[in-house]
C-alpha cells in the first residue's frame, strides 16, 4: 500500500502523549489536536497496565488526526504473540493512512520473570523485527524453530503489505548499538546528559555503519517545565526522574550512561523519603513527598528544560546541537509547551530540515 507523505512545519519535534502515569486516557485526544495544529510531527505514546493500553490509544489518536506521526513508544515484543503485534500494526497503519510506528522496548528482566515470559535478547529482537518486516509483506513462515520458540505458522494474508517504520525506544550502549544495525530509528531516555547524547548517537550511528545500513533518526526524549508552579516542577522533573532511578536496573544504567555516582543512587533508594512512598513515586506520591525526594536527588541529575521560554527553547536547540535528528517533548502537554515553540522557531536551524517528513524513523 502506498501513502502519502506527511509534512508538518516542525518535523524534528514530536511529544509524549499522556507523559507519565494517568487516569484519564481520554486527555490525549486534546493533546494530539493541539500538537497537529502547533505543526508537531509526531506523537510518542508510551504504555503501562492501568489506563494506558498501548493500541487503543494509538487508534484513538488516529482517528482524530490527520497528518500527525503515531508510534508506540513503546510496547514491548515478549507481551504478544508475533502474529498479534504484526496485526496491531498494519491495522494501525492502515487506520493512519500509514502515520503508524512501531516502537519497540525490552523492558525489565524481573517484569518478564514475574509474567512468565522470556526476556527480549539482542537474538530475539532481531528476529522478531525481521519476522516482523516479513509478514508486513504478506508472507507466511512455516515451521519457525528459532530464538522466539517454535511456531508450525507465522503469517498475515497474503494480501497485506505494509511498510511500517520500526524504532528502537532504550538507551543502554551495546543495546544502542545493536539497534542501529537493525531498526529505523532509536528513540533513547529522558534525563540523559548532552555527553550522553552524542555518545549515544555514536553508537547508533557506529551499528548502523557495521551492519551497511544508512542510520535512521535518533530522537533525544527531554523534559520541559515552561515556567511552572513548584508543584508542577516537582510532579514533571521530580517525581518522573525519581520513579526511573527507583527501578533496580533501569535506574542504574540511567546513572552509568550519564556518569553520575552509583553511591548517589544507593543513597537516594534508602533514603525514607523514597522507600516510604510505598510504590511508584509519579503514580502515588504526595506533593510533600515529593518535596522532601528532591532534596536527595543531586541537581545535576536533572538534565532538562526549565524556565522561562526562551531558556527552554535553547535546550531544545542544545539537543539538535548534541547531535539529535529530532526532540520528544516530555512531561509538558502541547498547550504548556507552546510558549517555548514560539521561541524555538526564532533559532531552529531551518534549512538543516527542510524536506523532513514526519516519519519518526526515515528520512526523506
Amino acid at each position: 500500500m502506498t501513502y502519502p507523505e506527511y509534512h508538518s512545519r516542525f518535523p524534528e519535534l514530536g511529544f509524549y502523549g499522556l507523559p507519565g502515569h494517568t487516569r484519564s486516557p481520554r486527555d490525549v485526544l486534546k493533546q494530539v489536536q493541539d500538537a497537529e495544529a502547533l505543526g508537531i510531527g509526531n506523537v510518542m505514546i508510551s504504555e503501562r497496565s492501568d489506563y494506558k493500553e498501548i493500541a487503543a490509544i494509538c487508534g484513538a489518536c488516529a482517528a482524530v488526526t490527520q497528518n500527525l506521526f503515531i508510534s508506540t513508544s513503546g510496547t514491548n515484543q515478549n507481551t504478544r504473540h508475533p502474529v498479534v503485534t504484526a496485526s496491531m500494526a498494519t491495522t494501525l497503519n492502515r487506520l493512519s493512512e500509514g502515520r503508524f510506528a512501531l516502537g519497540l522496548a525490552k523492558g525489565m528482566a524481573q517484569r518478564w520473570k514475574a509474567l512468565g515470559v522470556k526476556h527480549p535478547t539482542h537474538e530475539r529482537e532481531a528476529e522478531m523485527v525481521g519476522l516482523l518486516r516479513r509478514m508486513w509483506k504478506g508472507e507466511t513462515i512455516r515451521g519457525y524453530d528459532g530464538a522466539l520458540g517454535q511456531y508450525a505458522q507465522l503469517g498475515l494474508p497474503p494480501y497485506v503489505n505494509e511498510d511500517i517504520p520500526i524504532v528502537y525506544v532504550g538507551f543502554g550502549p551495546k543495546s544502542v548499538t545493536h539497534a542501529g544495525g537493525l531498526y529505523d530509528g532509536v528513540h533513547l531516555h529522558t534525563f540523559m546528559t548532552d555527553q550522553a547524547l552524542k555518545n549515544a548517537v555514536e553508537q547508533f550511528h557506529s551499528g548502523a555503519g557495521a551492519a551497511g545500513r544508512r542510520p535512521g533518526k535518533v530522537w533525544s526524549v527531554f523534559a520541559t517545565a515552561c515556567d511552572v508552579t513548584e508543584e508542577t516542577y516537582l510532579k514533571y522533573i521530580v517525581a518522573r526522574l525519581g520513579t526511573y532511578l527507583q527501578i533496580p536496573g533501569y535506574g542504574d544504567m540511567l546513572v552509568q550512561i550519564n556518569g553520575w555516582a552509583a553511591d548517589d543512587l544507593a543513597r537516594f533508594r534508602a533514603h525514607p523519603s523514597v522507600t516510604g512512598v510505598g510504590g511508584l513515586i509519579d503514580s502515588v506520591a504526595t506533593t510533600a513527598q515529593l518535596a522532601e525526594i528532591a532534596k536527595v536527588i543531586p541537581q545535576a541529575w536533572r538534565p532538562a528544560a526549565v524556565g522561562n521560554a526562551a531558556l527552554c527553547a535553547r535546550r531544545w536547540l542544545d539537543q539538535i546541537e548534541a547531535g539529535a535528528d529530532g526532540i520528544i517533548i516530555h512531561a509538558s502537554t502541547p498547550e504548556e509547551f507552546a510558549p517555548v515553540l514560539a521561541e524555538y522557531a526564532k533559532i531552529r536551524p531551518h534549512a538543516r530540515f527542510e524536506g523532513q517528513t514526519n516519519n519518526p524513523g526515515r528520512f526523506a
